[in-house]
Parts: structure tokens; C-alpha cells; sequence
């Protein structure tokens, strides 16, 4: 039985549709994202959810209630968005307050209530400040508190962290999810950033054009990609065509070959393979980019491209354009899709 349950659900502009029969179930507590590209429906997904569009057909139902064509202030949810929708005259205060005075709580409830989410999101010492006079980080902050003071029963997130910088949305979505687990708030989180979902998630829905492609959880998604869509969005998959993954290891296939990138490792001087890892290949280094820990490599081998993630452990590792060298493809990981 899920807590949150999404049955045949559609939704259309005229003769365009957005989503078509989505199902889905959520459980309580959980934190599921929808992940896919621009244009897929997610966004317009969840303002379904919180009643802030209708549906064309299909149910909406959390905890057995049926909340299809209630109001949004009727459903128990609380909604952040992706530009704040802060109120520019009001302060940090004020803001997070405007949800309890709407719904005619105490002076006294809403004081004690306003203190203890300005604590969880870390605004202490920010409550008579403006929207203008904070930090987009601190902005969501304020956001997130708004949605989490009313006390929700669902939380939904519309791509939160997209207009802040690295290093403050990795910090922020950290904070989130440490919020959401220490409250056991069901949450629904929308993104196209697949490292934001695959950091955060305790499963995952991967849409495109409108439909459900793939779910399960975050190291399932990654692993296993149940068609070429998935593998190619979920980030940087070798795509060998039957052609190619004929030539270069001998298999015949339908569709295409996905390999990992860090399922291909470099050669060592001296080091044996096991026979699950295949014959190494002889490969010429193409390109290469520097992320960090990680040295992406682009090779050649047997004219197909491939890229090869190798751990940057000096700063000698680096190996030129042009560089000979031989690889060795892990042969348990590669996936057949379609």
C-alpha cells in the first residue's frame, strides 16, 4: 500500500500532451525524484500534485484520501520552487509566517513554530532581513522554511538548486536531504541534473516525451539502463552500435552496447586480467579532460571511440594526446539496450 499514489494521470494543452497515463507509487517517507529532460512533463507533474494545475484525467490518492480536485491550501502539501516566489516587502519573518497566518494560527503557535524551522534551515540572525538582502543559497533557505513551517505531509521541490552556483547547491541539497530524513517527510524532487539525483534519491522515475521510462533506485538506474534513452541521459555511456561491439569484442547483438566508462581500465605494466575483463586492446589516446579525481580519457581502439574514467592519483598520471596504450573492458558490466 503507498502513501502517495498516482493512477493513469494525463494531462494536455489542446492537441499537445504533456503526460499520458502516469502511475506511480510513493512510500511514506520516501524521497523519489523525477529526472529527465526539458520538456518531458515533470514540472507540470508536480504542480498536479499540488493542485496548482489540473489534471485531465486519471487520481491522485496520499494516505488512501483522494485529493484529485481538492484546492492546493486543502492537500497538506508544501511546495518549493525553482525562483523562491519569496515576497519582496516581507522579511525572512515574515515569509516563512505567511502560510500559518493564512491558515488563522495562534500569534503564539506561529512565533514557536516560525523559530524552530528558521533553526532547521540555519536563518538565525537572518529573520529581519529582506529576500533582496540575502544570497540565493539563503533565499532557498527561506523557501524551503515557508514550505516546511506549515507541516506538510508531502514536500515538493521544482528544480531548487538550478540558479545557484556548485558549491552552494551541492552544500544545500546536502542540508535537504539531512532535513528530510531527520522530519521522515515524503518528498518528490524534480531535476534534469543527474548527479543531483543519483546523490539524493531513494528511487528514481526517469521520464521522457511525457512517460515513465525507468524506475528504481539510484545505483539501478545507473547500472542497469532499461533503453539507449536512459543510458545516453544518464550521463557519459560508450554506445557501441551491433557493428561496432561485433568488431571490437566479438558479441552479436539487437540493439546497442552500453559500457561504463569506468568498466574500461588502462593497462598496467605487468598486471594480469582475469578473463572476465577479455584480451586488452590496443588504443591510441585521443583527448582527454581533467575532473578532478577523475582523467576522462577519449581512445581509439580498433577504429571505435570509447572514454575510459581513470583515478587521478598524481599529477603525473595525466597521459598525453597521442599516447599508445592498451585497455581492458569488464565484460560483467556492459548492458544490451534498445
Amino acid at each position: 500500500m503507498f502513501y502517495v499514489e498516482i493512477d493513469g494521470l494525463t494531462k494536455r494543452y489542446g492537441a499537445s500532451t504533456v503526460f499520458e497515463d502516469i502511475r506511480l507509487g510513493l512510500k511514506q517517507g520516501e524521497f523519489v525524484t523525477l529526472l529527465g529532460p526539458s520538456g518531458c512533463g515533470k514540472s507540470t507533474l508536480l504542480r498536479c500534485l499540488a493542485g496548482l494545475t489540473t489534471a485531465d484525467q486519471g487520481r491522485i490518492r496520499v494516505d488512501g484520501q483522494d485529493i484529485t480536485t481538492l484546492a492546493p491550501q486543502q492537500r497538506g502539501i508544501g511546495m518549493v520552487f525553482q525562483n523562491y516566489a519569496l515576497f519582496p516587502n516581507m522579511t525572512v519573518v515574515e515569509n516563512i509566517a505567511f502560510g500559518l497566518k493564512m491558515q488563522k494560527r495562534s500569534a503564539a503557535e506561529t512565533a514557536k513554530r516560525v523559530a524552530e524551522v528558521i533553526r532547521l534551515v540555519e536563518l538565525a540572525g537572518k529573520e529581519a532581513r529582506y529576500p533582496h538582502e540575502l544570497s540565493g543559497g539563503q533565499r532557498q533557505r527561506v523557501a524551503l522554511a515557508r514550505a516546511l513551517v506549515v507541516e506538510p505531509r508531502i514536500l515538493l521541490l521544482d528544480e531548487p538548486l538550478s540558479a545557484l552556483d556548485a558549491r552552494i547547491r551541492r552544500n544545500l541539497r546536502e542540508q535537504i536531504r539531512d532535513i528530510q530524513r531527520r522530519l521522515g517527510l515524503t518528498t518528490v524532487f524534480v531535476t534534469h541534473d543527474q548527479e543531483e539525483a543519483l546523490t539524493l534519491s531513494d528511487r528514481i522515475f526517469v521520464m521522457n516525451q511525457g512517460r515513465i521510462v525507468q524506475e528504481g533506485t539510484a545505483e539501478a538506474v545507473y547500472t542497469q539502463p532499461a533503453s539507449e534513452f536512459v543510458a545516453r541521459f544518464m550521463g557519459s555511456y560508450n554506445l557501441l552500435s551491433p557493428t561496432e561491439a561485433g568488431r571490437l569484442l566479438g558479441v552479436e547483438l539487437k540493439g546497442h552496447l552500453a559500457i561504463r566508462p569506468e568498466s574500461i581500465r588502462l593497462c598496467e605494466p605487468g598486471e594480469q586480467y582475469s578473463a572476465d575483463l577479455g584480451a586488452p586492446l590496443r588504443a591510441i589516446i585521443r583527448q582527454h579532460q581533467l575532473l578532478g579525481n577523475i582523467i576522462r580519457y577519449q581512445v581509439e581502439t580498433e577504429g571505435v571511440s570509447l572514454q575510459v574514467d581513470h583515478l587521478n592519483r598524481a599529477a603525473d598520471d595525466l597521459l598525453p594526446v597521442g599516447s599508445e596504450i592498451a585497455v581492458v573492458i569488464d565484460r560483467r558490466q556492459m548492458r544490451e539496450v534498445h
